[in-house]
């Protein structure tokens, strides 16, 4: 019998790993840590989701894959409602957590050996893992150029991005949906954050009119309700868009067993008929947000783009991103390294500001005293 292939051998090192001494270091603190690393929700859930959730909790029967009839129309909803965008509830479907679904989309499409799938020079890791799962060769770009000949199977675009926090306008968007379409490559936008515009003009969707063309086409849209409802543990988002795409899914997804939980759909359901309490949310993020930006730059950093979305994107002009994160550890505060994302992130860090008030004041104070005389 030959040699197993292992599949992990096609991942590289899980990099949140190598951050493990420096929140050692950040702990050992007096006051303690001020984790600023994870961009992970600690606000409460709200207690109409809560009371969504406990009233589906008799269900003992199999979930929908494609979802309820309900979660669908609320999903639908929504989208018109807060972006502008007009869909089918057949044409959307729960995914259990955005991860899942960016981690494993190249496999669920067929893409494979031989296949390129192109995400950004700045991106979330799972872009490049869910490449390497699938057996197809991942390619960062931020230009379209720079692809050069090939026909990716896939283009992944992220707005408003992690980690950057960079907002792609409608005439960005556009192009690179026009030269997919002429090229047979599905776009998928990841616009977890699209709620969360802080700066210049709102984040848009690629199911936008504007910039879709009217056409859903070839593209996928990914959202999540773990940032804008808190909804991080229950695993709850979905894929919208082209019907031939998300039905292809769906066919799959029923074999593979890829169900979200029925009370989780109800709480689903219910956050995205609510818009009240994501207003709420969002406010407290920025209650925290003007604070630490500002004592950032007191203390001689330069905050880039970060226009929207949960994050921080800071450099500092006497220390490169690893050398950064250590000084901010000494004085309690853990970020991430910005070449976590990629080589061009070799510069920066990642700076959340979903922490709690308390973990966000301590890092503003520390912050303070790094830049006193």
């Amino acid at each position: 019998m030959g040699e197993r292939r292992r599949l992990a051998d096609r991942l590289p090192v899980f990099p949140w790993d190598r951050l493990a001494e420096y929140k050692r270091t950040a702990a050992a603190h007096p006051e303690g840590i001020a984790d600023l690393s994870v961009g992970t929700p600690v606000d409460p859930v709200a207690k109409s989701i809560r009371e969504a959730l406990a009233e589906a909790a008799d269900a003992p029967g199999y979930p929908l894959t494609h979802g309820t009839p309900a979660l669908r129309a609320s999903v639908a909803g929504w989208l018109e409602r807060r972006h502008g965008v007009r869909i089918d509830p057949a044409h959307v479907l729960p995914t259990i957590g955005s991860k899942e679904l960016v981690a494993w989309l190249p496999t669920l499409l067929g893409l494979g050996e031989g296949d390129t799938v192109v995400h950004p020079e700045l991106a979330y890791p799972t872009y490049d893992a869910g490449a390497r799962l699938a057996g197809a060769a991942p390619l960062a770009a931020d230009s379209l150029t720079a692809i050069g000949p090939a026909r990716p199977g896939l283009i992944w675009v992220n707005s408003p991005a992690n980690p950057t926090g960079r907002v792609l306008g409608r005439d960005h968007l556009r192009k690179v949906v026009e030269w997919a379409r002429e090229r047979g490559t599905v776009v998928a936008s990841d616009e977890c954050y699209l709620d969360l515009g802080w700066e210049g003009e709102p984040p848009v969707s690629i199911l936008d009119p504007e910039v879709s063309g009217g056409s859903h086409e070839g593209l996928l849209a990914v959202h999540s309700l773990s940032k804008r409802s808190n909804l991080a543990g229950y695993r709850a988002a979905f894929v919208a868009g082209d019907p031939e795409l998300v039905g292809e899914l769906l066919a799959v997804r029923k074999h593979a067993g890829m169900i979200v939980p029925a009370p989780v759909q109800a709480a689903m359901a219910a956050a995205l008929d609510d818009d009240a309490h994501a207003e709420e949310q969002k406010a407290r993020y920025a209650a925290r947000r003007g604070p630490l930006r500002a004592a950032l730059e007191r203390a001689g950093w330069a905050v880039d783009h970060s226009e929207a979305g949960l994050y921080l994107w800071a450099s500092h002009p006497d220390h490169d991103a690893w050398s950064a994160v250590g000084l901010l550890a000494e004085h309690g505060i853990l970020a991430a390294p910005g070449d976590f994302y990629g080589p061009r992130g070799s510069r920066h860090v990642r700076v959340a500001f979903t922490a709690t008030d308390d973990a966000v004041a301590a890092a503003v104070e520390r912050l303070d005293a790094l830049s006193a005389p």
